[in-house]
C-alpha cells in the first residue's frame, strides 16, 4: 500500500512539471488535425475512384 501511495505522489509531482497547452493552442492543433484528415481523405478517395475507373475500364471490359 505504501508503494501505491508513493507512486501517486510521484505521479502528481511529474504532472505538475508538465507544460500544458492553452486553449488557443488546443483549438489551433485540433483544426490542423481536422483539415489534414480531410485532405488525406479526399486524396485517398480520389485514388480509389481513379483506380476503380481503371479496373472497370481496362480489366472488366
Amino acid at each position: 500500500m505504501a508503494n501505491l501511495f508513493r507512486f501517486l505522489q510521484e505521479a502528481k509531482v511529474e504532472l505538475l512539471k508538465v507544460n500544458w497547452p492553452n486553449r488557443e493552442t488546443i483549438i489551433k492543433y485540433t483544426m490542423l488535425v481536422i483539415v489534414m484528415s480531410l485532405i488525406v481523405a479526399v486524396f485517398l478517395g480520389g485514388l480509389d475512384y481513379f483506380f476503380s475507373y481503371l479496373v472497370e475500364t481496362f480489366l472488366l471490359k
